[in-house]
């Protein structure tokens, strides 16, 4: 078995990175459709046509993104590699960082069950803002995973 996960180690974390492009897509995405939903009257044809957009990005490519992100996480998780890396704090952050992530995710899924019903919880400028917060996400994740500093 353990040969097995030396071996499946890169193609592990090669899925597991085309995932987590799959699920940034979404999360950068998704806000932006916010922000032009909020400029367009409730019940108008556009604003119909932006909820089907934005119903396909979440259940179509986010969610089933998010589960192989957790999913290829994890076996990566339980590979020799990964064995030494338990008890240094960078991957403890990370994962902190992809846990807030995630909480960003379910609060766009909330978001968007507003929308569809004809609410506009908030205005356009408050989705240009909140579009900023996965970019910084990322970047703090993606350097933590590669330079490991602590």
């Amino acid at each position: 078995m353990n040969d097995f996960l030396v071996d499946a180690y890169p193609w592990l974390k090669a899925l597991h990175i085309v995932a987590v492009i799959a699920w940034m897509a979404g999360l950068l995405y998704l806000p932006r459709l916010y922000v032009y939903h909020a400029q367009v009257p409730a019940r108008s044809n556009r604003a119909a046509m932006l909820a089907v957009m934005e119903r396909r990005l979440l259940r179509g490519i986010m969610w089933p993104a998010l589960v192989m992100v957790y999913g290829f996480g994890a076996a990566l998780a339980v590979t020799p590699e990964m064995a030494w890396q338990w008890q240094r704090y960078w991957i403890w952050t990370k994962l902190g960082l992809v846990a807030l992530l995630t909480a960003y995710h379910l609060m766009l899924a909330y978001w968007r069950r507003g929308f569809a019903a004809g609410r506009y919880p908030h205005g356009a400028r408050f989705y240009r803002f909140v579009n900023e917060v996965p970019t910084i996400l990322m970047i703090a994740i993606v350097l933590l995973a590669v330079a490991k500093p602590f």
